[in-house]
């Protein structure tokens, strides 16, 4: 059993998040988590929630925009995209991590995405293992 060192922060820690293609299969990648403190994630999780909301006060300014359903899954997408960076130092998907792969990964499989962040979440904020 390893023992326990307080302050001794790894950079960043593996798992391999499983999810269910749209073929009805099972995928997984293997991600390279950045490491937070539960505090830190807390933190993360509040800046995300201010930039949403100054975002959305700014959008109704503009109320009379017409807003489509394809406007705002485009917005989910780059916003999903965004957190991956954000969480994320690397992964074993067969393109480098930067906005444009992990936008396609975000439009293309969606349900890895929520996976992704749900495993980051459960470790960081719970403490748990696996997805």
């Amino acid at each position: 059993m390893a023992k326990i060192i307080l302050g001794k922060r790894p950079e960043s820690f593996k798992r391999k998040v499983k999810f269910a293609m749209l073929d009805g299969t099972e995928g997984a990648i293997m991600c390279d988590f950045k490491y937070r403190t539960k505090k830190e994630f807390g933190e993360f999780i509040d800046s995300i929630t201010k930039t949403a909301k100054a975002e959305a006060d700014q959008i109704g300014e503009e109320a009379d925009t017409t807003v489509t359903l394809g406007d705002l899954l485009g917005r989910a997408v780059e916003k999903n995209a965004i957190y991956l960076l954000d969480i994320l130092k690397g992964w074993d998907v067969d393109a480098e991590l930067n906005q444009e792969s992990a936008e396609q990964l975000a439009n293309e499989l969606p349900g890895a995405v929520a996976a992704i962040m749900e495993t980051y979440r459960a470790a960081v904020a719970d403490g748990r293992l696996g997805n």
